[in-house]
């Protein structure tokens, strides 16, 4: 009887809590899409589910159209699916929908800071001294391409090592991508088989399958709650906790060793601003800083570029004669010997609109990365308060049927007009647009053009099933989407 007076209590508590939420949000004035009924403290938990989040707002669009809102919990979120709906926020009214939502698994992490989880004149600080060094990196010496290059040589010398038997490339392609994000931030790349180097490896791939659990997704909803309880959720804490030491052990490193004439790194251009404004109280280039921007970069160079490689040499298997006619084009603008460079990208159109198609199809940030609006906005109709929460969904616009023929198909030709020269589309979005785009979108494209080349000039691949029998669906994490075992 008791239990059963305690439990009432709780929810009577619990429902009234919801119900002054709202009237918070109705009181700022503010008026938002439409959306399924949220029930007090779950939301609309029952029609999210935590394992498909990204299909349940699909099917919830249908519904509800290209704009409404649900309830992650207690908190309102407005989704926006397709092209134009998305980019009429994020273009059309970029300034309005530049906040960074909110992200409560890593909050505790990052607490506002780090270029990716900043917002106000924070992030814009952040973001721009982020991009000129991403843009002059070098230094005088090698550029980003050089890393680039020189890495795709190891990678090669190691697949040359198995003598054409039967590889599990998943490691193969996370160390090699991670050595150039790493020779970008650190100044050098580690040796393979660097147990150090594979523990961090390791621990990125954990935490992105940490950060895409039901357990994240429940924390997210309800972290004023979870934050003080024990339980799988609070892994992830403990997993970026671990990088950020890491990433603090090689600030200090640079330290002992810091030549302010010389920068060496993203690390050694971080301190030249600190030492500058050391007497500024108000300066944005601290200590913490340093450390979460640089995990934000080596965070986001490792995984996303190296699965977008595991899912496009799937998808070329079981797609023999898309491989094929990029070997010929390779034989006849690079030849068996030379060395790939960027400059040969606008010379071979098909094996770039491939390259394009495979991010399109692979769609590895269905969801996106949530957007918060920084002052109240009018929007198709409707008034988002400012500090409302959005999800623009870039798995809707990837698949939009108006802007791609075959939304759910691999068909290169999406990116070849009818003399088979590469042409663009506007709702190729892989990397977000707006103010928010990712900020290694230049890099990362690089590379896809750069170890794709270079590994099909080398070698062909091989599927130990028939093409047919390739298993292409992707492993549904909620926030990313990796690709089954090769």
């Amino acid at each position: 009887m008791e239990l059963g007076g305690t439990f009432t209590m709780l929810l009577t508590f619990l429902s009234c809590l919801l119900i002054l939420i709202a009237w918070k949000w109705i009181s700022k004035g503010g008026k938002l899409p439409p959306g399924p009924t949220p029930i007090p403290f779950l939301g609309n938990l029952l029609q999210i589910r935590t394992d498909a989040t990204f299909q349940s707002l699909m099917k919830l669009r249908e519904k509800y159209g290209p704009v409404f809102t649900v309830y992650m919990g207690p908190r309102p979120v407005v989704v926006l699916c397709g092209h134009e709906a998305v980019k009429e926020a994020l273009v059309d009214q970029a300034e309005e929908f530049s906040g960074r939502g909110e992200l409560a698994s890593v909050e505790l992490n990052f607490q506002g800071h780090g270029v990716a989880l900043a917002n106000g004149e924070r992030w814009r600080i952040l973001r721009r001294f982020s991009l000129a060094i991403l843009r002059d990196f070098g230094m005088g010496k090698r550029s980003i391409e050089e890393w680039i290059q020189e890495e795709a040589g190891f990678l090669l010398e190691e697949l040359w090592k198995t003598k054409g038997a039967p590889t599990e490339p998943t490691f193969f392609l996370s160390r090699t991508v991670s050595n150039v994000i790493s020779s970008v931030v650190f100044g050098s790349r580690f040796d393979y088989e660097d147990k150090q180097f594979q523990k961090l490896l390791q621990m990125i791939n954990q935490s992105f399958i940490e950060m895409s659990t039901p357990w994240a997704q429940l924390y997210d909803m309800y972290s004023g709650i979870m934050q003080y309880l024990p339980g799988r959720h609070n892994r992830i804490y403990y997993l970026v906790e671990g990088l950020k030491d890491f990433i603090a052990s090689r600030v200090k490193i640079n330290e002992e060793s810091f030549d302010p004439q010389n920068p060496r790194d993203f690390i050694d251009c971080f301190l030249i601003k600190m030492h500058q404004d050391k007497n500024n109280p108000n300066t944005e280039f601290t200590l913490k800083n340093l450390v979460l921007t640089t995990l934000n970069l080596f965070f986001a160079g490792t995984e996303t570029v190296s699965s977008t490689l595991r899912y496009g040499f799937l998808l070329l298997m079981k797609h023999p004669e898309v491989e094929a006619k990029i070997h010929e084009e390779i034989d006849q603008v690079i030849g068996p010997h030379r060395i790939p460079s960027v400059d040969d990208r606008l010379k071979m159109p098909y094996p770039n609109a491939v390259i394009h198609e495979i991010q399109r199809v692979i769609d590895i940030v269905p969801l996106g990365v949530p957007h918060n609006v920084t002052r109240d906005t009018h929007f198709r109709g409707y008034l988002l308060p400012k500090g409302t929460d959005v999800f623009p969904l870039l798995g809707s616009v990837l698949k939009d049927p108006k802007y791609f023929r075959y939304p759910d198909a691999f068909y290169p030709q999406h990116f070849l007009d009818e003399q088979g020269r590469f042409k663009k589309n506007e709702a190729f979005v892989p990397f977000s647009s707006g103010k928010r785009i990712c900020l290694g979108e230049a890099m990362a494209r690089m590379e896809l053009f750069l170890y794709f080349t270079s590994i099909l000039q080398n070698f062909s691949l091989r599927p130990l099933v028939p093409p047919a029998d390739i298993d292409i669906t992707p492993q549904d994490l909620r926030l990313w989407q990796h690709p089954p075992n090769l």
